[in-house]
């Protein structure tokens, strides 16, 4: 802004000096007013509402102080220079407490010191006027991002309780099976997904997958995934018979990573995907991409399970190896996805794996037990999902 815009008021009951000073400032580009008194300074102030007021302190009836400090209660902001012939300390202590931005002793000699504390004043009263203006901007913003904040958590609530809906309840077979599970979410939303179901009074399927990345669209994934299993088994009889025991799991992989690439949803998936046949204690899965691998624990010990395979929704035309495993009369066999890895203080994966394992060995293996000895039913803040599943024969 340049001088010639910036309005000034120059309140003096010495008439010599006031015009002095006008014709100076004038002369130095200002658009200045000139009042002879305070109370008609005042009025002029209210009238105009110049950026910045210069006053005399010794003025009859109403001087420079009471000046001071009606302009600062009417509009704090306005800069105010005081000037007297009279450099008493205490008249200086009295405008500076007042909120005056200076304080000059007449008579002025040169002109320029006056000139230099009017645009200094300025100045400062720019950058706070700049400074308001941002932090009312910023103000706003924040407005605008708690609400929308708001509106995300009460989004995010609500798709977790749809989540929460889709997850199957624990589950006991007559045979004495019994499915259980566990989600500690990194967010409002997983990505995790747990799912296993009883079909046709005999077969056992469950599985454990993990959507890369977090939130809302991981988790709509997961709402996918669900309603495309499910149909698999209501219309297709996935895992209903002999023959879809022995090689439902690589056609369930298979479909997924199908539609997957179809619809290009941008996410993929790992997968352990398991059906035992309860009658004869046999099992069939198949790994995709998954880690860590699941747990056996049967009264010989516990195990890594056998098996590797690609992640789904990456490749297409891919197959996944089936591997078998024949269970004993009593075992565990839990399931993590990786999150779990990062609860575990080791420096190395294998050495991760490893404690996960000796963990999980000195434990019952139930859920309660597993995530008891890994704090995970604690954990409120992790840095990725963790999902615990459980399959368990007494």
């Amino acid at each position: 802004m340049t001088d010639e815009s910036r309005k000034l008021l120059i309140i003096d009951d010495d008439a010599p000096v006031r015009q002095s000073i006008v014709a100076y400032l004038e002369d130095s580009g200002f658009d200045v007013l000139e009042a002879v008194d305070g109370p008609s300074g005042l009025e002029a102030f209210r009238d105009h509402l110049p950026e910045l007021v210069i006053t005399d302190l010794r003025m009859p009836g109403f001087d420079g102080l009471q000046v001071l400090k009606a302009i600062h209660e009417q509009a704090p902001d306005t800069p105010v220079v005081v000037v007297s012939g009279a450099g008493v300390m205490g008249d200086v202590v009295s405008a500076l407490r007042l909120g005056a931005s200076d304080y000059l002793i007449k008579p002025i000699v040169d002109m320029e010191v006056l000139v230099h504390s009017v645009r200094k004043a300025l100045e400062r009263r720019d950058l706070l006027l700049q400074n308001q203006r941002y932090r009312d901007k910023l103000e706003y913003a924040n407005r605008g991002l708690k609400e929308n904040l708001r509106v995300l958590e009460r989004d995010q609530l609500a798709g977790r309780q749809v989540q929460q809906r889709l997850m199957p309840k624990p589950l006991a077979t007559p045979e004495g099976y019994h499915a259980a599970h566990h989600i500690a979410p990194s967010l409002y939303l997983s990505g995790d997904f747990v799912d296993y179901a009883y079909l046709n009074q005999r077969y056992l399927a469950f599985y454990l997958a993990d959507v890369s990345g977090h939130g809302a669209s991981s988790a709509f994934v997961t709402i996918w995934l669900k309603h495309l299993v499910s149909r698999m088994v209501r219309e297709e009889g996935l895992f209903g018979d002999q023959q879809s025991f022995e090689h439902g799991t690589n056609i369930m992989l298979q479909r997924i990573n199908e539609e997957l690439n179809e619809t290009r949803l941008n996410h993929h998936l790992t997968f352990f995907v398991g059906v035992v046949d309860t009658h004869t204690q046999q099992m069939r899965y198949v790994v995709a991409g998954h880690l860590p691998m699941p747990i056996l624990v049967t009264s010989q010990g516990a195990e890594f399970l056998a098996g590797s395979g690609k992640p789904v929704g990456i490749f297409s035309d891919v197959e996944w190896q089936v591997h078998s495993r024949t269970l004993p009369d009593a075992f565990s066999l839990v399931c993590f996805s990786d999150g779990v890895l990062e609860l575990i203080s080791a420096k190395s994966l294998q050495e991760k794996e490893t404690r996960l394992l000796e963990l999980v060995a000195q434990n019952s293996a139930s859920l309660d037990s597993v995530c008891n000895v890994l704090g995970i039913r604690d954990v409120s803040d992790t840095p990725d999902d963790i999902a615990v599943l459980t399959i368990v024969k007494r």
